[in-house]
């Protein structure tokens, strides 16, 4: 989807207005909804930024950007990491928990349709046991899966 930047930060071209997805309606990109799902599955909602720009494959230059964008919005904040000094957290905050809830079904449902539209159960079951066992693979080799 090419898209514009507006105030809140989800203004899609004109010749995409029929694709406009379904976060923006919560004033969320697609970025903003993600950098809230990892805020939402971390320990007590906060990742050091070092960590989350890492998980979001984003320079530090970058994540600080996006958490100054969130923080405007009142839907995340940042914090002193007590465990070092020198760095910070980003924190979700109530209303950000509470905004990336009411997206969740939509967002949901736009991946759904593209990407699982057109297969039938007996092919969803089948991708379903690869992914379980490529899964199961990674876990005994010690490597970290969510």
């Amino acid at each position: 989807m090419v898209s514009t930047i507006s105030a809140n930060g989800c203004q899609p071209a004109p010749r995409d207005l029929a694709r406009r997805g379904p976060t923006c309606r919560y004033g969320l990109t697609l970025t903003d909804y993600y950098l809230l799902l990892l805020l939402a599955e971390a320990r007590r909602h906060r990742l050091r930024m070092s960590e989350l720009a890492d998980r979001m494959v984003f320079s530090r230059s970058r994540i600080t950007y996006r958490v100054s964008s969130t923080t405007k919005r009142g839907l995340a904040v940042r914090e002193p990491d007590p465990d070092d000094g020198r760095g910070s957290r980003a924190v979700l905050t109530a209303a950000g928990l509470e905004t990336l809830r009411r997206a969740t079904p939509g967002h949901a449902a736009s991946v759904r349709k593209p990407f699982f539209g057109r297969i039938n159960d007996d092919e969803l079951a089948c991708i379903e046991r690869v992914f379980t066992r490529l899964r199961e693979s990674l876990q005994r080799n010690g490597r970290k899966t969510t």
